[in-house]
């Protein structure tokens, strides 16, 4: 016996989209992903111990893409735990805090990491990068200024944003790219 009930269609499956975040310990990496999938933010710090992950839903046009962050912590004791997350990464935000310009100056050795666990073979120039300067809500203790942070990040034609994980500027701009 056959019936006519309609057969459901299938809803077509989210894209996903892996982003990683890098940078040294204690420049705001896990806060800014708390800020933009939980829309809270921690005061209290918390190292992140090895990986720590987050996850969203966006909507581009008629599509909804799920974006998995994976927030890789900065301490170089983790390194043997960070290396095997650079494969299959479609983004890379790139966080330094304003107030501490060794954080600045440490991201070209993180991008020199990737480099070097994505092996010879492994491309960067299918990634988006974006730098992300954070704390900018501690203003009077700035020691990257924007036009350092901005010329640097054009230099190597990423993109550049300023943040505040804690008040939520740029945060939303930041992941959307605009």
């Amino acid at each position: 016996m056959e019936t006519n009930v309609p057969k459901r269609k299938e809803p077509g499956r989210s894209l996903r989209i892996k982003v990683i975040s890098m940078g040294n310990a204690e420049v705001g990496k896990s806060c800014i992903i708390k800020r933009y999938c939980e829309k809270r933010f921690v005061s209290k710090y918390l190292a992140t111990i090895g990986i720590d992950y987050g996850v969203t839903k966006v909507q581009v046009r008629d599509r909804e893409i799920k974006v998995n962050i994976f927030d890789m912590a900065g301490h170089p004791f983790f390194y043997e735990v960070r290396n095997e997350f650079y494969k299959d990464t479609q983004g890379v935000i790139l966080v330094y805090d304003v107030g501490q310009k060794d954080s600045f100056d440490a991201l070209d050795a993180w991008l020199a990491e990737m480099k070097q666990e994505l092996g010879p073979h492994g491309n960067m120039d299918n990634i988006i990068f974006v730098v992300c300067a954070n704390k900018i809500d501690c203003a009077k203790h700035r020691c990257v200024d924007e036009s350092e942070g901005r010329l640097w990040a054009e230099s190597k034609g990423f993109l550049y944003f300023e943040t505040s994980a804690q008040t939520g500027e740029g945060i939303n701009e930041m992941f959307q790219g605009r």
